[in-house]
């Protein structure tokens, strides 16, 4: 089964840790995908680093491919009322925010109208920065079904969730198992080095993602797990395009 690899929060807020993980990945002859934040947190707008923006396109030229990432990968910080143009109800902001992730489910609580602005900005960033768009990939892989259309109105052909991947525009998925860490706390730490190393054999049945995150490269451990991780996949079926796992 296909195995597919990308750095997600890509961004001059986590510069050196992005090198660390395309290092890792390099390594074993991955390019991965490149899942990109216009402005991370309202804190680091992508424009105001050429270099960093220059170090992109030099990758999109070697192969990696370049995916829209959300714009700020964070979410508004009080629950928002449900509504008719798409904003969820309260219960699922907590779900989203506080299960799922740690406040950066940007388009899990958005409504219709700030999910087109926020594409179209984000569009017009990663355009302004030299790059093609070979995708998108909403934040914590949170994101509400209406979006599928719009996204394939805008001519997507690749985006995810936590179990399936989508061609948007020929309205095609497949179930997918991801592999990720995450470090927000010492459990959910260990519980995901736990989750990864037991579901392996799983993808024998499943196309997979194995997932990785900047922060991870903070930590010796999942410095390690990565490690092993691309080694596994490497040794598989390693395919250098998302859409590589819809075939």
């Amino acid at each position: 089964m296909p195995i597919h690899v990308s750095i997600h929060d890509v961004s001059p807020a986590w510069s050196t840790e992005v090198e660390l993980a395309l290092e890792l990945a390099h390594r074993v002859g991955a390019r991965p995908a490149l899942l990109v934040v216009p402005d991370f947190h309202g804190k680091a707008a992508l424009l105001e680093d050429d270099a960093f923006c220059a170090r992109l396109r030099q990758l999109q030229a070697d192969g990696h491919e370049i995916f829209l990432h959300g714009y700020y990968h964070q979410s508004r910080a009080e629950p928002p009322h449900g509504d008719e143009n798409g904003r969820p109800s309260g219960l699922a902001w907590m779900f989203a925010q506080r299960v799922v992730s740690g406040g950066e489910a940007e388009f899990s609580d958005v409504s219709r109208d700030e999910a087109t602005e926020r594409l179209a900005r984000g569009e017009a960033v990663l355009h302004e920065a030299g790059l093609v768009i070979d995708g998108f990939v909403a934040p914590a892989w949170s994101m509400p079904r209406w979006l599928l259309p719009m996204l394939a109105a805008r001519g997507y052909r690749f985006t995810e969730d936590h179990f399936r991947v989508y061609d948007p525009a020929a309205d095609r998925w497949r179930p997918s198992l991801v592999f990720n860490y995450a470090s927000r706390t010492p459990s959910r730490l260990l519980s995901s080095v736990a989750f990864c190393r037991i579901a392996k054999p799983c993808g024998v049945m499943l196309p997979s993602r194995v997932a990785i995150h900047p922060a991870d490269m903070r930590f010796a451990l999942l410095r390690h797990e990565v490690k092993g991780l691309l080694g596994w996949a490497a040794a598989r079926d390693l395919v250098p395009r998302g859409p590589d796992l819809l075939s």
